[in-house]
């Protein structure tokens, strides 16, 4: 792990940093010492590490909770090349633009980015519990819908290290094989009226989930319409399984 640059406002520490060539940033609390949770964030399809409200998550959950918060470049995003297949399905996109349905295409695309973006992040983990501020050992959760979710789905089952999950905005498509073998807590958001996920996708992906506890979160609205009380709710989850967990029964 390589940090380029770093700055610090309002308490928070925010640094830049390269694995192999996979660019990320972590934010912690300024001068922090000693272990603490660690929460990996997932962008969405289109976005990037520091997309702004993926930045606005961060830093409240480093400033309300403690917490050190991580995100990663998803293979094509951000400062990372684009590859072949990448300008294919952003072709295929614009091709599609004109009304036709996009779902089964960012399905497939998601699912290839998976298979490219899950050693990533197991092998940045690696890294990040090396560090002083961090540590080995401490509870990690993973929040990320649309294709956060495409990538962390996976990633929670290949990654015993993750113990809580926020997931949503996506579909059972690809998914529903390893969303049964996930028995960590859980939270779903689900948006209604998405015009990207079917409803009966969605809630057939929440059902497909083993966890003893999961709760849907869902919610009027389009695609990227989720209210911003479920910033405060994704809060209170990581609380409840990161924080409080040593206390006694979640």
């Amino acid at each position: 792990m390589r940090f380029a640059s770093g700055t610090t406002s309002n308490g928070v520490s925010e640094r830049l940093f390269d694995i192999d060539g996979i660019p990320g940033v972590l934010w912690s609390p300024a001068e922090a010492t000693g272990g603490r949770p660690l929460v990996l964030l997932g962008h969405g399809g289109g976005q990037h590490k520091k997309a702004s409200g993926l930045v606005a998550r961060a830093r409240h959950y480093v400033s309300s909770c403690g917490f050190a918060v991580a995100a990663l470049d998803a293979p094509g995003h951000g400062d990372r090349p684009r590859t072949e297949q990448d300008e294919r399905f952003a072709a295929g996109i614009r091709e599609r633009a004109a009304g036709k349905p996009v779902g089964s295409l960012i399905a497939d695309y998601n699912t290839s980015l998976a298979v490219r973006a899950v050693p990533e992040w197991r092998a940045a983990l690696d890294s990040l519990q090396g560090l002083d501020d961090i540590g080995t050992g401490g509870p990690v959760g993973f929040w990320g819908v649309s294709m956060g979710s495409a990538i962390g789905v996976p990633l929670a089952v290949a990654e015993p290290r993750i113990i809580a999950a926020v997931f949503g905005l996506t579909g059972r498509e690809a998914l529903v094989e390893a969303a049964a073998r996930i028995t960590i807590p859980v939270q779903f958001l689900l948006q209604w009226d998405d015009e990207l996920v079917p409803r009966e996708s969605g809630l057939a992906l929440f059902d497909a989930f083993a966890s003893r506890e999961k709760a849907l979160h869902a919610n009027p609205g389009r695609h990227v319409g989720v209210p911003a009380f479920e910033l405060e709710s994704s809060q209170r989850f990581f609380v409840r399984h990161l924080l409080e967990r040593e206390s006694g029964p979640v």
